[in-house]
């Protein structure tokens, strides 16, 4: 009987140990980066500003934001230096830090390294990186679009900042290896198309990342733009995320077009990008201050594709403990 339980303990040691390599051997498979070096046009650097500041918001995230004004608007002089901390206390599987995404953080990076990194969530160094970036939605965006960002990136003013490393637990750590894909350029569809184009931008925009609830990172089926992501906030205040599906009674199902793009627009006004909060009064990390400067086209898009998902009945309370 010893000799028994001592051949499986034995197999199931090979077997750990020969799963292991392989996961460490084959993945991440996110492909190689491609050969690519991006003409920077004044079209593409453009088109990239507006992502990367209003749709895609990489600079939210890349940037420190002042939590004395409503929203966290960006802290000038710290476009793309990262340093933000998202750690377990608001869900994630470890401690991460947003990188430095100036040219002093990628500058001896290839353009083919940013691209497959945007796209597919795999390092210079070939690690992955945990999606709190969503590279599995800028994934779906089409290669120009992926183009002009990097182009934009180019741009910016190098800030000598090293944010901390990120540290995922056991066993995300591994998990995250198999995340990612191979990136497949997609077409951007025309505004024409409204539905098509509002479906391809509320997916860049990644608008279900923080309106959908997730258990460790994944997303809790049946609950797709239905809110309740819990986002602990500066001076102990708690944010809750909205319910922006079609339901009629918790979502946005008696909202027009109008009203849904007015929500946005009015943090567009000056006086909104530093509205002082009080000690202790309602903020956000909704970042309402770039997403103000999205067209009222792309807007109005979103708000076509949201009322075309399925309606989810689910209450939320925004601010919990105010």
């Amino acid at each position: 009987m010893k000799k028994v339980f001592g051949l499986i303990c034995v197999v199931l040691i090979l077997a750990v140990g020969g799963g292991l390599v392989y996961l460490i051997s084959c993945f991440p498979n996110g492909g190689s980066a491609p050969d690519v070096q991006i003409e920077v046009t004044s079209e593409r650097v453009a088109r990239g500003r507006y992502l990367a500041n209003h749709v895609t918001i990489c600079i939210d995230c890349h940037s420190a934001r002042n939590w004395e004004y409503y929203s966290g608007p960006i802290v000038v002089g710290t476009e793309g230096q990262g340093g933000e901390r998202f750690g377990e206390e608001m869900g994630f599987p470890g401690t991460l830090y947003a990188q430095n995404i100036t040219p002093a953080g990628i500058g001896t990076w290839t353009d083919g390294e940013v691209v497959r990194l945007i796209t597919t969530g795999v390092t210079k160094d070939g690690k992955a990186i945990f999606p709190l970036m969503p590279y599995p939605s800028y994934g779906q965006m089409s290669q120009e679009d992926v183009y002009s960002i990097v182009a934009y990136l180019r741009t910016l003013a190098p800030v000598e900042h090293t944010p901390q490393k990120s540290s995922l637990n056991f066993p995300m750590n591994l998990i995250v290896r198999t995340i990612p894909q191979p990136y497949t350029p997609q077409v951007r569809q025309e505004p024409a198309d409204t539905l098509a184009y509002g479906a391809y931008m509320t997916t860049i925009s990644g608008c279900s990342e923080c309106h959908t609830q997730n258990v460790k990172g994944e997303p809790v089926p049946g609950m797709a733009f239905a809110g309740g992501f819990v986002f602990p906030m500066p001076q102990n205040r708690t944010v809750v995320s909205a319910n922006i599906t079609p339901d009629v009674e918790t979502g946005i199902g008696t909202w027009t077009k109008a009203q849904f793009v007015e929500r946005f627009k009015r943090f567009a006004a000056v006086e909104m990008q530093t509205m002082a909060v009080d000690r202790g009064g309602e903020n956000t990390i909704m970042p309402w201050t770039m997403y103000a400067g999205m067209t009222e086209e792309d807007l109005g898009a979103i708000y076509t594709y949201l009322r075309t998902v399925d309606p989810v009945k689910h209450r939320v309370e925004t601010y919990p403990n105010q």
